[in-house]
């Protein structure tokens, strides 16, 4: 019988550090993340699923000073992982257009930095340029000029028509950046959850339809892909 104790311990104390090794590795290190929404095509499609480097800014995404690891700040381009300004309950992925006391304006839908053009055509899209009116097209396609304060960053989505971003919420305070997007693991091409909870019998639904679905509609071709 204490054998047989002795082995259940060892199983225990092998799912404890395995646990506690996950758990560092999720927070500090890497994290998962998919795409619920179609605001950063066609660079990432609804239904990617990445893997987030949490590492890669460390302290100094914070502001955070004295750091002696090579972490390095966020750099426009960079496609990061954020908590929402608006609801820190929710994560979202943005492309870094601008940093602390860069000027950002868009002017007919062309994004301008410090008063000159960005040459984003290799990963910017415009699919719907109509403006039906919409005071908040306004805003989309007209904005600033703005300062981005220290601390901050201004991120738009790739899908320029088609995303909620900093044109409409404001600059991203440097402490909700979670990561550096990194590479996307699998892209499902069958239904995705939004990420809204709605009970037990759906989710088991999506992953009955997910595991049907595998093979026939997962794109292979994704699988993984460096994100740019």
């Amino acid at each position: 019988m204490a054998e047989e104790r002795s082995i259940w311990r060892e199983y225990l104390e092998a799912l404890i550090i395995a646990a506690v090794f996950l758990l560092f590795t999720n927070t500090f290190v890497i994290q998962t993340f998919y795409i619920p929404s179609g605001s950063m095509e066609d660079t990432l499609l609804i239904g990617d699923h990445l893997f987030v480097n949490r590492f890669i800014y460390g302290a100094r995404a914070t502001g955070a000073e004295g750091s002696l690891l090579p972490f390095r700040g966020v750099k426009r381009g960079d496609i990061v992982v954020f908590r929402s300004p608006e609801n820190p309950a929710l994560d979202l992925v943005k492309r870094c257009v601008a940093v602390g006391g860069d000027t950002v304006q868009v002017v007919d839908a062309q994004l301008h930095i410090n008063g000159k053009a960005v040459k984003d055509s290799s990963y910017a899209v415009h699919k719907n340029p109509d403006a039906f009116g919409d005071p908040r097209f306004m805003v989309r396609d007209n904005y600033g000029p703005f300062t981005v304060p220290a601390g901050h960053y201004f991120c738009m989505g790739d899908n320029r028509d088609n995303s909620y971003d900093s044109r409409f919420w404001g600059p991203l305070p440097a402490h909700l950046v979670k990561g550096r997007a990194l590479f996307i693991y699998w892209s499902y091409g069958g239904k995705t959850s939004n990420g809204q909870w709605e009970g037990l019998g759906a989710k088991l639904r999506d992953l009955g339809e997910t595991a049907v679905g595998f093979f026939s509609k997962t794109r292979w071709e994704r699988s993984f892909r460096l994100i740019r």
